[in-house]
């Protein structure tokens, strides 16, 4: 009888054990190369999370997607009015998403797509809560064919006491035409060639 129960025991404590690991690795799909690196992103077609994916598999690091507390509304024309809302009253939707170990960070990346022809309020809200001084900070950026609008200056103008380095904008979907992931198969691959070569210019092997 007791044997079984020791069993019992052993058993229950590795599935907490399993479940723990599992919950840990969905919010920040840590790697073990480079802890130092850090990146964040905002992804709402996937194409900035399948960019964050590539410089992760490239540098390692912990890569983390920033979730509001109310999320956008699901529908596009509703979604792009609350974005331009908040950037004419310049509100700052809060953030669920809670990084508690930023010190250890002293190279961050910071991903979005371009939403108004601005930053995203929710990388603004990023920058506001948290102290990036100090640290290297790298932008990445997808668009739907208009570029990257005032993003990179927003993250120079929004992070002053960081050493900003050079960010690389790349073409994503068209949600609003309904084309949302297209950063798969080929065009993958050349998206893929493209943030290799802007990595290795920044200095990663």
């Amino acid at each position: 009888m007791k044997k079984w129960r020791f069993f019992l025991l052993i058993s229950l404590w590795v599935s907490l054990l399993g479940c723990t690991q599992q919950s840990n690795l969905t919010m920040t799909e840590t790697t073990t190369k480079n802890p130092s690196i850090l990146i964040v992103y905002v992804s709402r077609t996937q194409n900035t999370k399948a960019v964050a994916d590539m410089i992760q598999q490239s540098v390692g690091g912990d890569k983390i997607a920033l979730e509001l507390v109310v999320p956008y509304p699901k529908d596009y024309e509703r979604m792009v009015d609350q974005v331009h809302r908040e950037n004419e009253t310049q509100a700052l939707p809060a953030l669920k998403t809670k990084i508690e170990n930023m010190d250890q960070y002293d190279t961050v990346f910071v991903g979005f797509p371009t939403w108004d022809m601005q930053l995203p309020p929710p990388l603004k809200r990023f920058f506001h809560q948290y102290d990036l001084a100090g640290k290297k900070v790298i932008p990445f950026n997808t668009h739907a064919g208009y570029g990257v609008g005032s993003g990179f200056d927003t993250v120079k103008s929004l992070c002053k006491d960081c050493d900003v380095r050079r960010g690389i904008s790349i073409e994503g979907g068209k949600e609003k035409q309904g084309r949302l992931l297209v950063i798969q198969k080929d065009y993958a691959k050349q998206v893929r060639n493209d943030v290799n070569q802007w990595l290795q210019r920044l200095g990663f092997d």
